[in-house]
């Protein structure tokens, strides 16, 4: 036996331990999932839905509930989750900022302001509505993100001027939304409401087809980018060493974290501490190798949205929760938690 057959066997096993907590995150995001169908105004056996779901339903009105009103919502929840939950982990790795996420830069409000611009001004037309908001979404959150890399591209730049900076944004697009509000219509100003609470009940196959073959997408452009944002996190110096563009793998990341962000706050509305909440779980489980860290933070995004939406449903009988509320209330200490932790650790 060679001298480095331990070492190859030790590896192996924290291989194989990892993806095994990455397969425990995917059994939790499908308990949540089949929970989110199964929970609302009529509580639907479990087993009811699995048989539903998979096309051997007996009782035609729960076949109805199910594929019309629920699997819509609760399939949006995981995908929506997922997007979230990879972009925070991509933004994370490329800013070498703990505290960093869609949501706590500026990235969410940004494309909320997009999408709001076309529903009260009527920005992006001659295309439908259903085409400009997405496109507007997208776009402010790119500009969201161009700021935030014009930032931490300064050679002084620290995780607190960024954590500021976008801050900074946040409140920018949260007043320029706000201006928005003043000025439009009861209808319009009803549905910017929507945006800023962030909601799943208007989810529709259409709109899941869009928000999945985002996700896909990106997932699938960010595969073959996991070697080079695990270099990363050994530092720019180092990273740039190896081989690795690190000024076209930013531009990069932030491209997808922008088409992920404004996807889903364009159908959903502003959902926050996803992003943050998410890459923590995931990094506390397998690490940071990015080929079993950005799957993990994916499902574990899925799995809490999941949970989210169907505390959203339970908390208060035959009324709905914002699910944007529920997130906020698991996020905002956590947030803190990690803000005291950093603190701590630069004493």
């Amino acid at each position: 036996m060679s001298a480095a057959a331990p070492l190859v066997l030790a590896y192996r096993r924290t291989w194989w331990r990892r993806w095994s907590l990455v397969a425990a995150l995917l059994t939790v995001a499908a308990a949540g999932f089949l929970l989110d169908v199964a929970t609302g105004p009529a509580f639907l056996p479990v087993g009811e839905v699995v048989r539903t779901v998979f096309g051997e339903g007996r009782d035609p009105n729960v076949t109805a509930i199910v594929w019309s009103i629920r699997l819509p919502v609760a399939c949006s929840a995981l995908v929506v989750g997922a997007a979230l939950g990879l972009s925070g982990a991509v933004m994370q790795t490329i800013l070498h900022n703990p505290l960093a996420s869609s949501y706590t830069l500026g990235v969410s409000a940004g494309a909320g302001f997009g999408a709001a611009l076309v529903i009260v001004l009527g920005v992006g037309l001659p295309w439908p509505e259903a085409v400009s908001i997405p496109v507007m979404a997208i776009l402010f959150a790119a500009l969201a993100c161009a700021g935030v890399y014009l930032i931490g591209g300064a050679r002084a730049a620290t995780a607190e001027a960024l954590v500021l900076a976008g801050i900074a944004l946040l409140f920018l697009f949260q007043a320029l939304t706000s201006l928005l509000q003043l000025i439009a219509s009861p209808e319009a100003l009803q549905q910017v409401v929507f945006w800023l609470f962030g909601s799943l009940q208007k989810a529709t196959w259409a709109k899941l087809a869009i928000m999945a073959s985002v996700l896909l997408t990106g997932a699938a452009l960010l595969w073959p980018m996991a070697w080079r944002l695990t270099a990363l996190k050994l530092g720019d110096a180092r990273a740039e060493g190896l081989g690795v563009n690190v000024r076209a793998l930013r531009i990069r990341s932030f491209a997808l974290i922008s088409a992920l962000t404004g996807v889903s706050v364009a159908f959903v509305g502003t959902i926050g501490f996803v992003g943050l909440v998410a890459p923590h779980v995931a990094r506390m489980l397998v690490g940071e190798d990015q080929r079993v860290f950005l799957p993990a933070s994916g499902l574990a995004g899925a799995a809490l949205l999941s949970v989210a939406s169907v505390a959203s449903k339970t908390l208060m009988p035959g009324a709905v929760f914002p699910i944007g509320i529920i997130t906020s209330l698991i996020g905002v200490p956590f947030f803190v938690a990690l803000v005291l932790r950093s603190r701590r650790s630069h004493w």
